[in-house]
């Protein structure tokens, strides 16, 4: 099958790999436009580009897939499938009606649940019980196709935001690949999505991962784990930036944000409702440590009673 892939974060690259070690006749890649990164802010290749050009595929980076332009370069392929796997650009209905066979998306969710840009964190922060790929045909909506098949996994408690994923983009390609086989002989067929079901997973964004200790300390350990590794929960110590990259439940009363106990299993801080053991955090300048690190050589930055995201 001649097929034309279509993503761009690392998740999008180990489908790509699958595809690169399949059976299928893979002709081109399509990913968003290199973007400025790091300090220097020089210009970046994805992880699909970078993938892509190790086994000298051609690589198409429209800015917009509404260009008719672009649209004729896809028509110029002749694909049978586009697969899409966050790819991050919109898919007007003439490029879905493009290949012969239209285009299959495989999106880290048990839809119709967490429809949107950033299912993985959001289902931890629901506290979900278990998450998954669908793998399904692509309508003009958002994530609202048909689906053609799923594979679940359960959150566990210590699940993160990355590890998580890391889960589904080893769960993902095999699916995938057992969609597209399904497609090619005619058996596989989609099942409508109930939309009384659907809920909305919005982009991250830094804003949100201030922790306001003000909510129950149940919702700010699955924030906290949610976010990492991006874009990491914080507040401030004294005035300065303190991030928050893993935490526990704990017992203790206090006013939100106040320092209550301190140890080498971690610095309990009072919430609106409970209480956090923070075991990882991050001072300025330094690098993530567990608190029985910075506590053995800081010790006196932590005094109790201090709070957290007040001014000094």
């Amino acid at each position: 099958m001649r097929i034309v892939f279509a993503g761009t974060p690392e998740f999008a690259a180990q489908h790509l790999q699958a595809l690169l070690t399949s059976e299928h006749e893979l002709i081109a890649v399509y990913t968003q436009p290199d973007r400025p990164a790091g300090r220097g802010q020089k210009l970046m290749p994805s992880p699909v580009k970078q993938l892509a050009l190790q086994h000298a595929l051609p690589v198409y980076q429209p800015q917009t897939l509404r260009d008719p332009t672009a649209q004729a370069e896809l028509a110029a392929l002749q694909a049978d499938l586009l697969v899409v796997v966050a790819y991050g650009l919109i898919l007007p209905q003439v490029v879905l009606d493009t290949p012969r066979l239209g285009c299959i998306n495989s999106h880290a969710s048990l839809l119709p649940r967490w429809r949107g840009a950033a299912p993985i964190q959001r289902a931890i922060e629901a506290g979900d019980s278990e998450s998954g790929v669908t793998v399904m045909q692509m309508e003009a909506g958002l994530d609202t196709g048909p689906m053609l098949l799923k594979v679940r996994t359960p959150i566990s408690a210590e699940d993160t935001g990355g590890s998580l994923h890391d889960r589904l983009a080893e769960l993902g390609p095999p699916a995938v690949l057992q969609a597209i086989a399904g497609l090619a002989a005619g058996t596989l067929k989609g099942a409508v999505q109930d939309d009384s079901l659907a809920t909305y997973a919005h982009k991250l964004n830094k804003d949100e991962a201030r922790l306001d200790w003000r909510r129950p300390a149940l919702e700010l350990e699955r924030l906290i784990r949610a976010f990492n590794p991006w874009p990491i929960c914080h507040s401030t110590l004294n005035g300065e930036p303190l991030k928050v990259l893993a935490a526990q439940l704990a017992e203790g009363q206090g006013q939100p944000g106040q320092l209550i106990q301190a140890g080498r299993e971690g610095l309990t801080v009072a919430c609106g409702e409970g209480a956090l053991r923070l075991t990882r955090l991050q001072l300025p300048g330094g690098k993530p440590l567990n608190f029985a690190d910075l506590f053995n050589s800081r010790r006196e930055q932590f005094s109790l009673g201090t709070l957290l995201g007040a001014a000094p």
